[in-house]
């Protein structure tokens, strides 16, 4: 480390803090360690005589010398703790994990943001060679196309009342599995039961479902005969186990399936062989990188904004525990909704506050903006974009070459067409015309938009009609083929009257018309 390190504090000298001030002592940035109980600080005064000692953490806080702070308290206290070392102009280390929920988490994230500190998670497996090594063969394609992730961490031995085994042991494993995947899941469920202590649960079992067709299961107690801390990874080509509880760490399993000529498949089983990996602590590497971040400037690899997806997962799993359903849904970015009967394609785009429901299929390429409602049995795509807040109900298809703009009311059973003479035997893709429905425009029940035409801003197309060809703005559709019948205003009602001066008031919202050798002009809308 360089002569101009940072001097750190550490807050929580106990169980797993002490392992921490060994190596801040080590890297030689310890300055001072704080705990609560008299006897722990007499305890770590043997062995490191030379820092200050106090009972107060708001002390260490204070101390103007002090840099940054690294965190180990029970986790009931992070909060409060690391809301006050922010507050206090600290960089922050602390344990995971980050919060016991969501909320809180996410206050100290933003605040981290605002006071433009560091804030890095204690997800110490992100900084265990075995692990950095296992992401390499995944990137370099050695286990083929990831399928399964399973990962095991149970023990008889320290329980917890204050935090249930999956705030206490799951956060390790699902940030490696985050890592390993490269994105965040799609669907998330759980089940698990408290036998010790009521309401406070021993036992669960996490399944987590990736947009990439990966998925994974994470099972933690603190109820099993003996220690066990492994995670496995399911390629196509091959397997790897990352067992922390062996010298050696990490192996790879080539087995491969084979189908015999009765295509019946067959395991064909191979040895395995464990992979070499570098001769590093993983706390030691994780308090280096804290250490760097904090005299650099630079985002840490385990920052805030990773330990709150960790928070996201953890909170969503609960509630899953807690509503006895396994599977609940969340979106890929947290701010949409995808019922679990949906399908979202790769490479799908979709708005916040956007709701996709029962059995739609949202194909490749297909941008959503933000406050829609996709209905029931809903196809779209591929290579479709839809607006902000459209609504589009149940059983309508959109393919390929149709654009809604914002604010479409597609309902229920419509059809879009993208060819005009359709044959099942004759390819016709390079043949699609384009279909554009401008923004607010509305498309009634079981109506027909056939290909090419383009359907003016605001404009309404009656319930059953077939349009074959351009509709003005404003204007109403009707009929087989749709012919136009009158004007509507913006807020939707019918603009019965236009006076002696072709100008028309809406008796619904007051905005007002005009029509000018035929063509439709606004005056004003109050809309």
């Amino acid at each position: 480390m360089k002569q101009n390190n940072p001097k750190v504090g550490i807050i929580g000298l106990g169980y797993w803090g002490k392992n921490i001030l060994r190596n801040l002592s080590e890297l030689g940035v310890l300055f001072a360690g704080c705990d609560s109980d008299p006897d722990i600080i007499k305890e770590r005064k043997k062995e490191f005589p030379k820092i200050k000692y106090t009972q107060n953490f708001e002390e260490v806080l204070k101390n103007p010398q002090i840099k940054a702070v690294a965190i180990a308290t029970p986790p009931i206290a992070h909060h409060q703790i690391v809301k006050a070392a922010l507050i206090a102009d600290k960089d922050v280390f602390v344990e995971k994990p980050l919060a016991l929920n969501y909320k809180d988490g996410k206050e100290l994230v933003e605040l981290a943001q605002q006071r433009k500190k560091i804030l890095m998670v204690g997800h110490i497996l992100q900084y265990h060679p075995a692990v950095i090594k296992l992401k390499q063969l995944i990137e370099n394609g050695d286990l083929g196309k990831m399928q399964y992730i399973y990962s095991n961490r149970l023990n008889i031995g320290k329980l917890r009342v204050e935090e249930n085994i999956l705030w206490s042991f799951a956060p390790h494993d699902i940030s490696v599995i985050l890592m390993l995947v490269g994105s965040a899941p799609v669907n998330i469920g759980g089940f698990g039961e408290a036998y010790v202590s009521k309401g406070v649960y021993d036992v669960t079992l996490t399944a987590l479902e990736f947009s990439n067709e990966v998925k994974a299961h994470i099972f933690v107690s603190w109820l099993h005969p003996y220690k066990e801390q492994k995670l496995v990874v399911v390629g196509s080509k091959a397997m790897a186990v990352f067992d922390d509880m062996t010298k050696e760490k990490l192996f790879i399993y080539p087995h491969r399936i084979e189908w015999t000529s009765g295509k019946i498949p067959v395991a064909l089983k191979a040895e395995h062989r464990s992979v070499e990996i570098e001769a590093k602590e993983p706390l030691k590497e994780e308090m280096k990188h804290f250490v760097e971040c904090v005299m650099e400037k630079r985002v840490p690899k385990t920052d805030g904004k990773e330990g709150l997806e960790v928070l996201k997962i953890l909170e969503e799993a609960e509630k899953s525990i807690r509503s006895e359903a396994f599977t609940l849904p969340i979106a890929k970015d947290k701010k949409y909704f995808v019922h679990p009967t949906a399908l979202v394609d790769d490479g799908v785009e979709i708005g916040a506050d956007s709701k996709i429901w029962h059995f739609s299929h949202i194909l490749k390429n297909t941008k959503i903006g933000k406050n829609c409602v996709i209905g029931q049995n809903v196809m779209i795509g591929p290579d479709v974009k839809i607006g902000d807040g459209c609504k589009i109900q149940n059983n309508v298809s959109i393919y390929k070459a149709v654009t809604l703009e914002d604010n479409v009311f597609c309902g229920p059973s419509c059809v879009f067409t993208n060819v005009y003479n359709p044959r099942a035997f004759v390819e016709r893709k390079d043949e699609f015309l384009p279909t554009l429905v401008k923004k607010g425009a509305s498309i009634g029940a079981n109506s027909t938009i056939v290909c090419g035409a383009t359907i003016g801003k605001y404009a309404i197309i009656g319930a059953g009609a077939v349009v074959k060809s351009d509709v003005p703005a404003y204007a109403v559709m009707v009929g087989i083929p749709a012919r136009q019948v009158g004007w509507v205003c913006k807020c939707g009602v019918s603009l019965k009257e236009f006076d002696k001066d072709n100008t028309a008031k809406c008796k619904n919202c007051g905005s007002k018309y005009h029509l000018q050798n035929g063509k439709f002009v606004v005056i004003e809308e109050k809309v």
